[in-house]
């Protein structure tokens, strides 16, 4: 047995102790063999087997399993292992609307974050017929939700994200837009709005925008070019709203013809049908390079797909051995058994490997990368298919005709027409960001190092921040190797063009069934026509989402420099890790 210290960092060492240790547990690796003795159970034989190599593949943060995960299986706790969950579809009464906030209390009870669409919601200022009451509209009724989440958090529960989106075409789009504007209101909610091509159309065209919502008499028109641009001055002053590229979303989804997406998790990297879950996982890219610095070091792909296939199997056993909040959620679970298997510490990974982040060589690696865990996921997928069964809702020629199958290489589309595939999507990249704190402060999922040394807020169980000194951790490694200052190939986020964030995010979506949850942190100081390209660069690569953040005054910082400048920027208190 091992008797070295899997931690390099005290705050590594913190998260484990405060976050994800069982009781009566001594080091992180009993917390290991926990985790996967218990998803081994959904074996149906060869347990013993599975949990072994289970437990090899998190030996060392090689896989990072989401953090509900690592939390809670095997603990035997009333607790789901899923992160997050998009809720049902809020139908537009008083009684289902109470409804759906009491299922989103129980979600987030269990330790789920949520996502909803308020665009079934009627506006402002509409009639109900039935009864000659005004409507009040979609954000009057988020603020009960974020006072619902507020309440909760003040039991001790621990701390609920949530997501709210609404349509480009709801007569409120206005108002929630400018929602956040106010540093008081919906602290507990990330935002997005869902923006369709016929809106980016017209946006290109400086047409006439309709603000629409069946029934409602007070049609209204709006230039979209005016309306864009009160989203993008929101998103610069506020860091909010998102927006979501629905038509994309939707037309790459592997179950376009079986359902419409309207809403995500809270951090974006899932959109999902009504009561659909995250079950999501991250292979540590850092763990599979080979001599790092060196001259010859390299990513070993093999080693990597061969983690691939097990984290597939890993991930989808998460789905037989979780509770559910709801039953509702298990049915969606177990008749599609999505899973979103991602990868993390890719631009420490770079470092190790002498590629600066913003060089068409790293992008040209990453997609590499990418194109190998997703080949070998999904082949993993079809095997498991063909030994416990394709996913229940599976349709051959649905399934394949989708956009995303549409690129997948030619053996897999033939192996999937003869075996079909056990999980109706496989890759998604996660924020990742509290488990790679876990694993000795990686950069988390593909986002650039924020900076080499930083100082980390993180809540603590009492509800207060703790300040932590950090280093990064291909900084930390080269130091341990003896040498002095930072790795030639590290570059700073702030140092980093904005636009090669999205070229990165670019260079991997076409490999990610699911999407990316990748945040672009610009300068104060950027202008707003540069600022608002950005987003329209996104839509025009074929992203699925977009969210640029600004330091502004109504957010908070998490990572500040040591030199005494805080800059803010999204951290691990937004995503419910």
């Amino acid at each position: 047995m091992k008797t070295n210290d899997p931690f390099s960092m005290d705050i590594s060492r913190h998260i484990w102790e405060t976050r994800y240790r069982a009781t009566g547990e001594p080091d992180i690796r009993a917390s290991w063999r926990r985790v996967a003795q218990a998803i081994a159970q959904a074996e149906t034989d060869r347990r013993e087997q599975w949990t072994e190599r289970f437990a090899t593949l998190l030996d060392d943060f090689r896989f990072l399993p989401g953090g509900r995960i690592l939390a809670g299986a095997g603990t035997g706790r009333r607790v789901t292992l899923f992160n997050c969950f998009v809720m049902g579809e809020i139908a537009d009464d008083l009684e289902h609307i109470f409804e759906a906030l009491k299922e989103g209390a129980l979600t987030m009870q269990h330790g789920g974050g949520v996502g909803y669409d308020f665009s079934t919601l009627r506006p402002a200022g509409m009639v109900a017929q039935a009864t000659g009451s005004i409507a009040s509209g979609p954000v009057s009724f988020m603020h009960i939700w974020d006072a619902m989440c507020a309440t909760l958090l003040s039991t001790g529960a621990r701390r609920g994200a949530m997501m709210a989106t609404l349509r480009c075409d709801h007569p409120d789009i206005e108002t929630f837009v400018d929602a956040k504007r106010d540093s008081a209101m919906l602290r507990h909610f990330n935002l997005s709005v869902l923006v369709s091509d016929a809106f980016m159309a017209a946006v290109a065209g400086d047409r006439d925008w309709p603000l629409v919502f069946p029934g409602f008499a007070s049609r209204r028109t709006v230039k979209a070019r005016a309306l864009w641009q009160r989203i993008l001055r929101a998103a610069y002053d506020t860091a909010e709203p998102g927006v979501l590229f629905t038509d994309t979303i939707n037309r790459d989804n592997t179950l376009a013809g079986r359902e419409t997406l309207t809403a995500t998790n809270p951090c974006g990297e899932i959109p999902l049908p009504p009561y659909g879950a995250c079950d999501l996982g991250s292979l540590n890219l850092t763990a599979f390079v080979t001599a790092p610095f060196a001259a010859h070091a390299r990513l070993d792909l093999a080693a990597l797909a061969d983690a691939a296939a097990h984290a597939v199997r890993f991930l989808d056993n998460v789905i037989d051995v979780s509770r559910y909040p709801l039953p509702a959620q298990a049915q969606e679970a177990r008749l599609k058994r999505r899973i979103g298997l991602g990868i993390t510490g890719l631009a420490d990974a770079l470092v190790l490997l002498g590629l600066r982040y913003d060089s068409a060589a790293a992008q040209r690696l990453a997609a590499q990368v990418m194109q190998a865990v997703r080949d070998h996921a999904y082949q993993a997928s079809i095997e498991l298919a063909h030994e416990k069964g394709a996913f229940p809702a599976f349709e051959r020629d649905a399934f394949l005709a989708s956009g995303f199958a549409t690129r997948l290489p030619a053996g897999i589309r033939d192996a999937i027409a003869a075996h079909g595939i056990r999980n109706s999507h496989v890759l998604a990249i996660a924020p990742a960001g509290t488990i790679s704190l876990l694993a000795n402060n990686l950069s988390s999922g593909i986002e650039p190092i924020f900076s080499a040394e930083a100082e980390r807020r993180v809540l603590e169980a009492d509800g207060q921040y703790h300040t932590h000194r950090v280093v990064d951790y291909a900084a930390h490694l080269w130091q341990q190797q003896g040498h002095t200052g930072l790795p030639p190939a590290l570059i700073e986020a702030q140092q980093i063009d904005p636009i090669a964030h999205l070229h990165m995010q670019a260079a991997l979506q076409p490999f990610v069934d699911n999407a990316i949850s990748k945040t672009i942190n610009v300068a104060a100081d950027i202008p707003f026509e540069r600022f608002e390209d950005l987003y329209r660069q996104a839509h025009a690569l074929g992203l699925k989402g977009c969210t640029v953040f600004r330091p502004n005054p109504v957010t908070g910082a998490i990572l500040s420099e040591p030199a005494g400048e805080r800059v803010q920027c999204c951290g691990i208190e937004r995503e419910a890790d």
